[in-house]
């Protein structure tokens, strides 16, 4: 997600650095006439809104990168992420919508920027208004379609996405499930990571992972700006102007913005969010109506639910917090492939330690799994959590893994459809899991404290 790179620069400039210090970052910036002669827009709302564009560029990296983080093949010159990011009036909240790239749009019309060709109103993908009218058609494209009036426009590409990580000394996230994608080459067990560039953007770019496909990159897209923000604002990054200037210049080489949007802009913005923090970040993707929406000459597309997605715009129209019907929480329970309650159980005490089994098994029991009710004791003893499942079932075991964090997952060809947990020495607490249907995926809104990783995962 290329896009999280210019929010973090938008957080970095907290650190309150002199104007010509900005002045000379601020020349860096490659600008773009992205609102020219542009009328008939939304009204203005409170605050600020920024369209936040990744582009699939790629020119300037290296061909050993390119062969290691599979970055081969002709770039589309299109979108691959878009987000629009509000900021509050009292610049105390940022608010992240995701637009999946796939949404079903109804282009505005214009003229083409590569043939010159005039073209009236017609269906498309999202993605596709920027191949045909860059940053201006896309711009009133997403206006057309949110009617949430834009302010500023930024654009990032691959590079300037993996430059902001590794300059920070890489990014923390952590998975409960192993991810694995043959297309981008992710390759993570479970637990915690320090990702740095390259990377980062496997995880970011990753869409083979799960049934959601666009929908759960958005997702990953969403906890890795959240862990972003956490390491910029915690890093000490914030209160070090020479560290500020090193990082802010690897990052906005290769950043288009409007013309707008410039040193006093960036420096009232920076100074306003002094505290930013996780917490003062809110994430939600739009809500879809319809998943495989067909359109003729388009092939599958992603229809918005319009009654609901009209309340999220008017939200940020009226300057409200996405978050502010629920009150703050701890992170939430980790999302699995597989319900709790279609996966049998059957637990062993392995770690000679009286009465775990059975106190596992009433845990398990309590967070939704259908144990046996008939917990035994292992034949042999081990050195820590072992899951025994048959590799049919592997869904239904990395759904267990994720409430046994550091539990090993053991393939037992033919043990057929009961999972056995031997629990050993040092098991800690069962964590709550919840079954998210890809084919549903989950739309309301998170905050940023809730999405990054516990000391704990």
């Amino acid at each position: 997600m290329r896009a999280v790179t210019t929010l973090s620069v938008v957080v970095l400039a907290s650190a309150g650095i002199g104007h010509a210090v900005v002045s000379s970052l601020d020349a860096g910036i490659t600008r773009v006439d992205a609102f020219k002669d542009m009328k008939n827009r939304p009204v203005a709302g409170h605050g600020m809104n920024v369209l936040l564009v990744g582009t699939d560029g790629r020119d300037e990296i290296s061909e050993q990168d390119r062969r290691t983080y599979r970055l081969g093949g002709q770039p589309c010159h299109c979108t691959d992420t878009m987000m629009i990011v509000h900021i509050a009036e009292d610049r105390d909240r940022a608010s992240v919508v995701s637009l999946p790239r796939d949404s079903y749009a109804e282009m505005p019309a214009h003229v083409d920027q590569n043939s010159g060709r005039r073209h009236g109103p017609h269906p498309v993908k999202l993605n596709a208004a920027y191949a045909e009218g860059g940053p201006q058609l896309t711009i009133r494209t997403v206006e057309n379609m949110t009617h949430v009036k834009i302010d500023h426009y930024l654009e990032v590409d691959f590079t300037s996405f993996m430059k902001t990580v590794d300059v920070l000394g890489g990014v923390t996230v952590c998975t409960p499930t192993p991810l694995k994608d043959r297309y981008t080459g992710l390759d993570l067990a479970p637990g915690t990571h320090t990702l740095k560039g390259g990377q980062a953007l496997q995880y970011v770019r990753a869409r083979h992972l799960d049934g959601a496909s666009d929908l759960g990159r958005m997702k990953r897209q969403q906890r890795f700006l959240a862990a972003l923000i956490e390491k910029a604002t915690s890093s000490g990054v914030l209160l070090n102007p020479m560290r500020f200037r090193d990082v802010t210049r690897a990052v906005l080489g290769s950043v288009r913005a409007d013309a707008g949007f410039g040193t006093d802009e960036l420096l009232d913005l920076g100074r306003a969010m002094r505290t930013f923090s996780p917490s003062s970040s809110e994430f939600a993707t739009v809500p879809v109506g319809q998943m495989n929406y067909q359109v003729k000459g388009i092939g599958s597309t992603l229809k918005w639910d319009q009654t609901r997605a009209a309340g999220l715009f008017q939200a940020l129209r009226d300057d409200k917090p996405l978050t502010e019907d629920r009150p703050r929480r701890a992170p939430a329970a980790v999302p699995v492939e597989v319900a709790p309650d279609q996966i049998r159980v059957q637990v062993e005490n392995g770690s000679g330690t009286a009465g775990l089994a059975k106190r596992l098994d009433a845990a398990l029991a309590a967070t939704g799994f259908a144990t046996t009710h008939q917990p035994t004791t292992a034949p042999v003893r081990v050195a820590h959590t072992v899951i025994s499942y048959d590799p049919r079932w592997d869904r239904s075991a990395r759904s267990l893994a994720a409430a046994l964090p550091g539990s090993e997952l053991r393939a037992v060809p033919g043990q057929g459809p009961l999972l056995r947990v031997t629990a050993g020495p040092g098991l800690k607490d069962v964590k709550k899991v919840r079954f998210e249907d890809p084919a549903q995926p989950e739309q309301s809104a998170v905050r940023g404290n809730e999405v990054v990783c516990s000391e704990t995962a």
